[in-house]
């Protein structure tokens, strides 16, 4: 079981690793073209993704693989799970996903694996992939979209872009129309304190979200303040670091699989971190199923439920 958790904190280390290498991409390409309606089937629907490309189909994609989380909840979110036929190994939410077949992503992306689901529409993000790889891909006749959404923003963008795509534009503007009513009403009522938070546990090495992270946004955004945010993106800091800096709230994305301590639990017993005020006033939020590590439409969940805990918590 230890192998197994280390191996999976390792692949969460590299994810972030690859996201902070995204934050120093060119931003983003302009919004995607289409209607405010949904795309008729026959219709062919063109964007600009986030590495500047042109992503053009003759008709909505009806048969997708998927190799990113984010992405993934982002087309369940859009009503068109029933086209995914191929999924990467850590799209997990939500968990009709799981059915899906898995498809090896990142630097063990199996072209052939791909090719052979007859897939016309490949969804991924920029790093995860070569242009190599991707070429190969479209020279098999699969189309390549390229989405990486560091901030909010980005997350509406990625939204938006892929609801053209799978011809669900209408369904797209009402999801991101319903995350900014959420923010809004997390920003409504400002909060006060500092907030750390920890997105790899001590044992694996301190990994947090810094300044340019859609976890700092949303801090911000309800009047928290990030003790990190004099970090560049998504960072490995030490546990000196932490403890000097004495957080109000700590919010931990760790994941239980059904032995020994939960994460918060974790956290709270650690020898030397007794006197930092978020374990002194049990100020502890576990979000164990990645509602703030993922850009997508849960995002505004996961500031609801820190939102909710910082209030209730509040001195």
């Amino acid at each position: 079981m230890k192998r197994k958790l280390l191996s999976i904190a390792l692949a969460a280390v590299m994810t972030l690793a690859l996201v902070l290498a995204a934050c120093a991409a060119p931003a983003p390409a302009p919004a995607p073209q289409g209607s405010g309606s949904d795309t008729e089937a026959s219709k062919s629907v063109s964007v600009v993704d986030m590495t500047g490309r042109t992503v053009t189909l003759d008709k909505p994609a009806e048969k997708i693989v998927v190799l990113t989380a984010s992405s993934c909840e982002i087309v369940y979110a859009l009503g068109a799970g029933d086209k995914v036929v191929g999924r990467g190994e850590y799209c997990d939410w939500p968990s009709e996903a799981l059915a899906k077949p898995t498809v090896q992503s990142g630097t063990n992306t199996n072209i052939e694996q791909i090719i052979a689901l007859e897939a016309d529409l490949l969804i991924l993000t920029t790093m995860a992939q070569s242009p190599e790889q991707a070429k190969q891909l479209e020279n098999a006749g699969v189309k390549v979209f390229t989405t990486d959404a560091v901030d909010i923003k980005g997350t509406y963008e990625s939204i938006e872009q892929i609801g053209v795509l799978l011809g669900k534009e209408t369904q797209a503007s009402t999801i991101v129309n319903q995350m900014k009513s959420s923010f809004a009403a997390v920003s409504a009522q400002k909060l006060s304190g500092t907030v750390y938070f920890e997105v790899s546990p001590l044992e694996y090495g301190l990994w947090t979200a810094g300044n340019d992270t859609f976890m700092n946004e949303v801090a911000e955004m309800m009047g928290l303040e990030n003790i990190f945010a004099d970090v560049s993106g998504w960072a490995q800091i030490s546990e000196e670091q932490v403890l000097e800096r004495n957080p109000d709230y700590i919010v931990t994305i760790g994941m239980y699989y059904g032995e020994g301590l939960k994460p918060d639990e974790e956290i709270a017993s650690r020898e030397r971190w007794q006197d930092v005020s978020a374990v002194k006033n049990g100020a502890i939020l576990n979000l164990a199923n990645s509602e703030l590590s993922r850009p997508g439409p849960r995002l505004a969940d996961g500031a609801q439920e820190l939102y909710s805990f910082v209030s209730t918590h509040a001195k």
